[in-house]
Protein backbone atom coordinates (compact mmCIF):
# COMPACT_ATOMS: atom_id res chain seq x y z
CA UNK A 1 0.00 0.00 0.00
CA UNK A 2 1.37 3.41 -0.98
CA UNK A 3 1.50 5.91 1.89
CA UNK A 4 0.77 9.62 1.56
CA UNK A 5 4.00 11.61 2.15
CA UNK A 6 2.72 13.03 5.45
CA UNK A 7 2.10 9.48 6.69
CA UNK A 8 5.70 8.56 5.91
CA UNK A 9 7.01 11.65 7.70
CA UNK A 10 4.83 11.01 10.75
CA UNK A 11 6.21 7.49 11.14
CA UNK A 12 9.77 8.80 10.86
CA UNK A 13 9.38 11.81 13.16
CA UNK A 14 7.58 10.37 16.22
CA UNK A 15 9.67 11.60 19.16
CA UNK A 16 9.71 13.34 22.54
CA UNK A 17 13.13 14.83 21.81
CA UNK A 18 11.81 18.31 21.03
CA UNK A 19 12.50 21.46 23.02
CA UNK A 20 8.78 21.63 23.73
CA UNK A 21 8.63 18.24 25.47
CA UNK A 22 11.78 19.02 27.44
CA UNK A 23 10.40 22.42 28.50
CA UNK A 24 7.08 20.96 29.67
CA UNK A 25 8.97 18.67 32.06
CA UNK A 26 11.52 21.33 33.03
CA UNK A 27 8.74 23.75 34.01
CA UNK A 28 6.97 20.99 36.01
CA UNK A 29 3.80 21.15 33.97
CA UNK A 30 4.07 17.37 33.59
CA UNK A 31 6.36 14.64 34.85
CA UNK A 32 8.55 12.82 32.34
CA UNK A 33 6.17 9.84 32.43
CA UNK A 34 3.16 12.08 31.84
CA UNK A 35 4.95 13.79 28.96
CA UNK A 36 5.66 10.44 27.33
CA UNK A 37 2.00 9.48 27.70
CA UNK A 38 0.83 12.78 26.20
CA UNK A 39 3.34 12.60 23.35
CA UNK A 40 2.13 9.11 22.44
CA UNK A 41 -1.50 10.20 22.73
CA UNK A 42 -1.03 13.08 20.28
CA UNK A 43 1.72 11.37 18.25
CA UNK A 44 4.08 14.30 18.66
CA UNK A 45 7.11 14.54 16.43
CA UNK A 46 10.41 16.41 16.53
CA UNK A 47 12.30 18.20 13.78
CA UNK A 48 16.07 18.04 13.43
CA UNK A 49 16.27 21.60 14.77
CA UNK A 50 14.38 20.71 17.97
CA UNK A 51 10.96 21.93 16.92
CA UNK A 52 7.87 20.01 17.96
CA UNK A 53 5.59 18.66 15.24
CA UNK A 54 1.92 18.87 16.11
CA UNK A 55 0.33 16.46 13.65
CA UNK A 56 -3.25 17.08 12.60
CA UNK A 57 -4.83 13.64 12.37
CA UNK A 58 -8.54 13.32 11.70
CA UNK A 59 -11.17 11.08 13.26
CA UNK A 60 -10.44 8.34 10.75
CA UNK A 61 -6.73 8.35 11.51
CA UNK A 62 -5.66 10.19 8.35
CA UNK A 63 -2.79 12.64 8.69
CA UNK A 64 -4.05 15.97 7.33
CA UNK A 65 -0.94 18.07 8.02
CA UNK A 66 1.60 18.89 10.69
CA UNK A 67 2.68 22.16 12.27
CA UNK A 68 6.31 22.62 13.29
CA UNK A 69 6.67 25.01 16.23
CA UNK A 70 9.57 26.08 18.43
CA UNK A 71 9.58 26.67 22.18
CA UNK A 72 11.97 28.31 24.61
CA UNK A 73 13.16 26.59 27.82
CA UNK A 74 10.39 28.43 29.73
CA UNK A 75 7.81 26.63 27.54
CA UNK A 76 6.72 29.80 25.76
CA UNK A 77 6.78 30.11 22.00
CA UNK A 78 10.02 31.09 20.32
CA UNK A 79 8.75 33.87 18.07
CA UNK A 80 12.05 34.70 16.42
CA UNK A 81 11.99 35.13 12.67
CA UNK A 82 13.87 31.91 11.93
CA UNK A 83 11.48 29.90 14.14
CA UNK A 84 8.13 30.86 12.72
CA UNK A 85 5.55 28.02 12.64
CA UNK A 86 5.82 25.96 9.46
CA UNK A 87 3.30 23.57 7.94
CA UNK A 88 4.60 20.21 6.77
CA UNK A 89 2.51 20.56 3.60
CA UNK A 90 4.43 23.77 2.83
CA UNK A 91 7.71 21.97 3.43
CA UNK A 92 6.66 19.19 1.03
CA UNK A 93 5.76 21.69 -1.65
CA UNK A 94 9.21 23.28 -1.37
CA UNK A 95 11.10 20.00 -1.33
CA UNK A 96 8.64 18.08 -3.52
CA UNK A 97 10.22 14.67 -2.88
CA UNK A 98 6.94 13.07 -4.05
CA UNK A 99 6.12 14.91 -7.29
CA UNK A 100 3.12 12.68 -8.02
CA UNK A 101 1.53 13.11 -4.58
CA UNK A 102 -1.00 15.84 -3.76
CA UNK A 103 0.19 18.27 -1.10
CA UNK A 104 -3.04 20.22 -0.69
CA UNK A 105 -4.75 19.54 2.60
CA UNK A 106 -7.76 20.49 4.69
CA UNK A 107 -6.96 21.25 8.30
CA UNK A 108 -8.84 19.85 11.28
CA UNK A 109 -8.70 20.25 15.04
CA UNK A 110 -5.46 19.05 16.59
CA UNK A 111 -6.18 15.83 18.48
CA UNK A 112 -9.28 14.97 16.44
CA UNK A 113 -8.11 11.36 16.05
CA UNK A 114 -8.84 10.84 19.76
CA UNK A 115 -12.61 10.99 19.26
CA UNK A 116 -12.34 7.86 17.16
CA UNK A 117 -10.66 6.08 20.06
CA UNK A 118 -12.91 6.89 23.02
CA UNK A 119 -16.19 8.31 24.21
CA UNK A 120 -16.38 11.43 26.35
CA UNK A 121 -16.94 15.16 26.44
CA UNK A 122 -14.74 17.33 24.23
CA UNK A 123 -12.84 20.41 25.42
CA UNK A 124 -11.34 22.75 22.82
CA UNK A 125 -8.56 25.24 23.55
CA UNK A 126 -6.57 27.49 21.26
CA UNK A 127 -3.00 26.18 21.61
CA UNK A 128 -1.77 22.66 20.93
CA UNK A 129 0.55 23.03 23.93
CA UNK A 130 -2.47 23.57 26.20
CA UNK A 131 -4.33 20.52 24.90
CA UNK A 132 -1.29 18.29 25.36
CA UNK A 133 -0.69 19.37 28.97
CA UNK A 134 -4.34 19.35 30.07
CA UNK A 135 -4.94 15.90 28.59
CA UNK A 136 -2.84 14.49 31.42
CA UNK A 137 -4.20 16.76 34.15
CA UNK A 138 -7.90 16.45 33.26
CA UNK A 139 -8.26 13.12 31.42
CA UNK A 140 -12.05 13.13 31.78
CA UNK A 141 -12.11 15.36 28.68
CA UNK A 142 -10.89 14.75 25.17
CA UNK A 143 -8.70 17.81 24.61
CA UNK A 144 -8.52 19.31 21.13
CA UNK A 145 -6.82 22.50 19.95
CA UNK A 146 -7.95 24.93 17.28
CA UNK A 147 -4.38 26.09 16.62
CA UNK A 148 -5.27 29.77 16.45
CA UNK A 149 -7.85 32.38 17.41
CA UNK A 150 -9.54 32.27 14.02
CA UNK A 151 -9.39 28.50 13.57
CA UNK A 152 -12.71 27.69 15.30
CA UNK A 153 -14.54 27.16 12.02
CA UNK A 154 -17.96 25.61 11.53
CA UNK A 155 -16.94 22.72 9.26
CA UNK A 156 -14.33 21.54 11.75
CA UNK A 157 -17.14 20.70 14.19
CA UNK A 158 -18.84 18.18 11.89
CA UNK A 159 -16.97 15.16 13.33
CA UNK A 160 -18.01 16.31 16.83
CA UNK A 161 -21.76 16.22 16.28
CA UNK A 162 -23.55 14.34 19.03
CA UNK A 163 -20.80 15.16 21.55
CA UNK A 164 -20.88 17.54 24.48
CA UNK A 165 -18.39 20.29 23.64
CA UNK A 166 -16.97 23.07 25.78
CA UNK A 167 -14.72 25.83 24.46
CA UNK A 168 -11.99 27.44 26.58
CA UNK A 169 -10.89 30.59 24.71
CA UNK A 170 -7.79 32.50 25.73
CA UNK A 171 -8.32 35.85 27.40
CA UNK A 172 -7.32 39.37 26.39
CA UNK A 173 -7.97 42.94 27.61
CA UNK A 174 -11.13 43.54 25.57
CA UNK A 175 -12.62 40.04 25.47
CA UNK A 176 -12.05 39.59 21.74
CA UNK A 177 -11.19 35.89 21.96
CA UNK A 178 -14.22 35.07 24.12
CA UNK A 179 -16.61 36.97 21.84
CA UNK A 180 -15.24 35.39 18.65
CA UNK A 181 -15.48 31.87 20.04
CA UNK A 182 -18.95 32.52 21.47
CA UNK A 183 -20.12 33.71 18.06
CA UNK A 184 -18.51 30.67 16.41
CA UNK A 185 -20.32 28.34 18.83
CA UNK A 186 -23.63 30.05 18.05
CA UNK A 187 -23.01 29.62 14.33
CA UNK A 188 -22.25 25.91 14.74
CA UNK A 189 -25.41 25.37 16.76
CA UNK A 190 -27.47 27.03 14.02
CA UNK A 191 -26.07 24.59 11.47
CA UNK A 192 -28.27 21.72 10.29
CA UNK A 193 -25.63 19.08 11.05
CA UNK A 194 -25.70 20.10 14.75
CA UNK A 195 -29.50 19.93 14.97
CA UNK A 196 -29.84 17.18 17.61
CA UNK A 197 -26.48 17.69 19.31
CA UNK A 198 -26.06 19.17 22.82
CA UNK A 199 -25.51 22.91 23.14
CA UNK A 200 -21.90 24.05 22.93
CA UNK A 201 -20.67 25.75 26.09
CA UNK A 202 -18.14 28.58 26.06
CA UNK A 203 -16.36 28.80 29.39
CA UNK A 204 -16.16 32.31 30.92
CA UNK A 205 -13.55 31.12 33.45
CA UNK A 206 -10.71 33.34 32.27
CA UNK A 207 -12.97 36.30 31.54
CA UNK A 208 -14.30 36.20 35.10
CA UNK A 209 -11.19 35.31 37.07
CA UNK A 210 -8.09 36.47 35.18
CA UNK A 211 -6.54 39.68 36.51
CA UNK A 212 -6.08 42.75 34.27
CA UNK A 213 -2.36 41.92 34.15
CA UNK A 214 -3.08 38.36 33.02
CA UNK A 215 -5.51 39.59 30.38
CA UNK A 216 -2.89 42.00 29.05
CA UNK A 217 -0.59 39.00 28.60
CA UNK A 218 -3.37 37.10 26.81
CA UNK A 219 -3.01 34.04 29.00
CA UNK A 220 -4.59 30.65 28.37
CA UNK A 221 -5.89 27.95 30.70
CA UNK A 222 -2.46 26.47 31.44
CA UNK A 223 -1.06 29.90 32.30
CA UNK A 224 -3.97 30.45 34.68
CA UNK A 225 -3.75 27.05 36.38
CA UNK A 226 0.01 27.40 36.94
CA UNK A 227 -0.03 31.08 37.90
Amino acid sequence: MKHHPTEILWMRCLSIDSQFCKAVVRMSYLTHEQMVNAACRYRLGASRQGGVIFWQIDQEGRVRDGKVMYYRPDCHRDKSKEHRPTWISTFLKRRDPFPDAPHETTHCFFGLHLIGEREGDVAIVEAEKTAVILSELYPQYIWLAAGGLGEVQVDKFRPLRGRRVILFPDTDPDGTAYCRWYQAAEEVMRSLFWDTSPSIRVSPLLELHATPSQKSRKIDLVDYLFK
